[in-house]
């Protein structure tokens, strides 16, 4: 049986187009996919603000994009893919984090699963697979939905190299959690390892090629997705085994996948990938590939958010807390999160900790995207930094304060008693 393949290369904004379309090919993307079906780019936003290392890039869709056009793939066949949460505004991230301007630049649709799409029950879409479910089953007595139009589409995740307070690492098994599951998410953080076998199983039932391409030119450590360390790594990763590309950028965080990383060692002893490092095979740059950046990791130096959060799932305010999230009461953490997370951490620390990754290339490649010259293979010229990038408190605190009432509008619990009550004649 051949070995599950990753591919790693170096990039660098001058070449990083070229290196894209480098790196699908040699991670073999056009056997994975499905040219004739739909293929849905699933982006990543952990956080509606930019922040270097938690998000898609730009230049990660951009790279990923051309490929596909070079190879072949049909336009009207490729479209964004965005999902909601309580806490993250997609519209506003797609904004912020400028993959909407690579979007409209290429001319695709651009998919907002929440919003007109239909969904279908888990039962109808995958049968008895789901009497495989590790804990799906007990989380949703009464079963759950997904996205209908991902039955027979490709898939192509776009996730990044980072840490993360709930799965110690996280990349492209985990970026299928917000696109496959329904508004309460969060009632499986508790059982997110096996969460996320589950959702393997499912993905390569209903899809009809799986993908993932995996931004490390930043790279974040620390309790994230959001409140990170960001580094300059310069490295981009490929795979058609989910499991195996989140195992190798694993190991370059410094984790072994297997004893670090529970949902990878869940999915390569169920057989949905190969997650032992030593039954990889990396091609491409192998002197980048067997780099080891000694991450701290997401626990060491943990938020005051992240702390709350281990004790309310796993911890002495699981019995007194937890039940409340299940209710009408659950708004109340989504109120919490975007005080804490936008209204506190990113005004006072972000700037500081994302000056350095700020004045490298890739930050002001970023600061300056769609106002720098392209080539065929990359950029060039990336352009100084932008100080207008540094928006003021009272404008962060109003982009917050949108945010803090969007989550309570839409905030599912609320919906659903609106819903309920009686309509006035």
């Amino acid at each position: 049986m051949p070995k599950s393949k990753v591919a790693v290369l170096r990039t660098k904004p001058e070449s990083v187009r070229s290196d894209y379309h480098e790196l699908l090919n040699l991670a073999e993307y056009q056997q994975a996919l499905d040219r004739s079906a739909d293929t849905a780019l699933k982006i990543n936003i952990s956080w509606h603000f930019f922040f270097p290392a938690s998000s898609t890039t730009p230049w990660q869709m951009d790279g990923v994009i051309r490929a596909m056009l070079a190879d072949g793939f049909h336009q009207d066949l490729i479209h964004a893919c965005h999902n909601r949460t309580v806490v993250i505004d997609a519209h506003l991230g797609e904004r912020e984090n400028k993959q909407l301007d690579v979007v409209n630049a290429y001319g695709l649709r651009n998919v907002h699963l929440y919003e007109g799409e239909e969904w279908i029950d888990i039962r109808d879409a995958v049968g008895d697979l789901t009497k495989k479910f590790l804990c799906l089953n007990q989380v949703y007595p009464k079963g759950f939905s997904i996205p209908k139009r991902f039955l027979g589409e490709n898939i192509l995740h776009l996730p990044t190299v980072k840490t993360h307070v709930f799965t110690t690492t996280t990349g492209a098994m985990k970026n299928a959690f917000g696109g496959l599951l329904n508004e309460h998410r969060h009632w499986t953080h508790p059982v997110i390892h096996e969460t996320l076998v589950d959702l393997l199983m499912i993905q390569k039932k209903i899809h009809r090629g799986l993908f993932a391409v995996m931004d490390g030119t930043f790279a974040g450590d620390g309790p994230g997705p959001r409140c990170m360390i960001p580094h300059v790594k310069n490295v981009i990763l490929a795979s058609a085994d989910q499991v195996a590309i989140d195992a190798a950028a694993a190991r370059l965080m410094g984790f072994d996948p297997l004893r670090d990383c529970t949902y990878i060692r869940l999915a390569h002893e169920a057989g949905l990938g190969c997650g032992d490092p030593r039954e990889i095979e990396l091609v491409g740059d192998a002197e980048a590939a067997a780099e080891n950046w000694h991450f701290a990791g997401p626990f060491q130096k943990m938020t005051f958010a992240s702390r709350m959060q281990h004790r309310i799932y796993w911890g002495p305010l699981k019995r007194p807390l937890e039940w409340s999230l299940k209710t009408w009461l659950a708004p109340w953490a989504y109120i919490a999160s975007v005080l804490y997370h936008d209204m506190f951490w990113y005004p006072r620390y972000s700037r500081s900790t994302m000056r350095e990754c700020l004045a490298s290339d890739w930050g002001r490649l970023f600061q300056n995207w769609g106002r720098v010259k392209a080539t065929e293979a990359g950029f060039p010229e990336v352009g100084e930094a932008t100080p207008e990038f540094h928006r003021n408190l009272s404008a962060m605190l109003k982009q917050a304060a949108k945010v803090l009432g969007t989550c309570i509008v839409q905030a599912p619990e609320i919906k659903r008693r609106r819903k309920k009550q009686p309509q006035r004649s």
